[in-house]
């Protein structure tokens, strides 16, 4: 089964939407399927207003249908509201084609943190065109219960829940993990901007080192105002999972992400989260069950301090249920079942049966 999937955030970005489409692509062949990113890549692009890391794409006339007749996809998937999401919607509304879409950010909230216009006014604008956007798709994916129940609140139709998973390969506990840090260490990981709520952290009082992973527009303003803190930039790979696994506890202050995958990597390294009580944390701890892998408390410093009681051995169990393996098998069945394809599991594999080939010009 070949899907294309059209997305606005693609490398070198660093971000959770990245992440996801990278992973679900990486363990798709082996379930019986193949994933084609029309991404911008190879498209002229400027950089986002306020977000230059993203590049949005601005391609030729004709440029997009061209790439997707020469994919010849069996389903479509648009992963983002840019200009390659709306264009690749466009043409399968044209050709009365299906397509599935996600939901992976909270613009309303986003939006709302920078114009200088009424929130609330703010908000219901954009809310309404995001649900005209995703309203001609046969399913919309969310990826946690509560974003699927606000959704389905706010008039969105067919919304699926597709949970994320973590590499617990690369990010796991170690044993000479010490980087010198004065203890305890209090760790965030993501873009340094003002969404991510990172000031809530940075002005706490609290004992040992606060630690700051990440680049974005709001960093040299923080450094400057919190000169205690320790900033360390951008990491990746093997460098990223060494500082997440010297961590005691990990701190989540963002109140508008819709998931929140450096959570799922932190607990995979052994560290406990920290949470405001968000969407997000609540969903994702709530999998946890009984298991002490965090605090979440409206006094955030309190909910770093709870977090240094918790088990670590019992973080690194919970990540190791949150597979990407798991995760793309979600995403592929729910594709599957948009565009009336029957899946059979066999040996570990999918087959995809009545399949009905898309792409095909007009």
């Amino acid at each position: 089964m070949r899907i294309l999937v059209a997305t606005d955030a693609w490398h070198p970005q660093v971000n959770g939407v990245v992440r996801t489409l990278s992973q679900m692509a990486k363990e798709a062949p082996a379930l019986g399927a193949q994933i084609e990113f029309l991404a911008p890549d190879g498209y002229f692009t400027l950089p986002m207003p306020s977000y230059p890391e993203i590049r949005l794409a601005l391609p030729l006339p004709g440029a997009v249908e061209k790439r997707f007749n020469a994919i010849k996809p069996d389903a479509v998937h648009v992963a983002t509201e840019g200009p390659l999401g709306h264009a690749v919607r466009a043409l399968c509304m044209r050709r009365g084609l299906p397509f599935t879409t996600s939901l992976h950010t909270r613009f309303p909230e986003y939006l709302a943190e920078r114009l200088p216009l009424p929130e609330q006014w703010v908000s219901d604008v954009a809310w309404r065109w995001l649900r005209r956007f995703h309203a001609p798709g046969v399913a919309v994916m969310a990826a946690t219960p509560t974003l699927v129940t606000e959704l389905q609140s706010r008039g969105f139709h067919d919304v699926k829940l597709w949970a994320r998973g973590v590499d617990a390969q690369r990010y796991r506990p170690r044993a000479a993990a010490d980087r010198g840090w004065k203890r305890p260490v209090f760790l965030t990981v993501g873009r340094v901007a003002v969404e991510k709520n990172i000031e809530a952290f940075l002005a706490l009082d609290l004992p040992g080192t606060k630690l700051v992973v990440g680049d974005g527009p709001a960093r040299a303003s923080l450094e400057r105002k919190f000169p205690n803190a320790v900033f360390l930039g951008a990491r990746h790979g093997e460098g990223l999972a060494q500082i997440y696994a010297a961590a005691d506890v990990f701190v989540f202050p963002s109140l508008t992400d819709t998931f929140g995958l450096v959570m799922l990597e932190a607990l995979a390294s052994g560290v406990p989260v920290a949470a405001l009580p968000a969407d997000a944390p609540r969903d994702v701890l709530a999998m946890a069950g009984d298991m002490p892998v965090g605090a979440i408390n409206s006094d955030l410093r309190l909910a770093c301090l709870e977090g240094l009681e918790c088990s670590r051995e019992a973080c690194r169990d919970f990540a190791l249920t949150m597979t990407w393996k798991a995760s793309a098998e979600t995403f592929l069945k729910t594709i599957a079942e948009a565009n009336g394809v029957v899946v059979e599991p066999r040996g570990g594999r999918f087959r995809f049966r009545r399949l009905r080939r898309l792409g095909r010009a007009a």
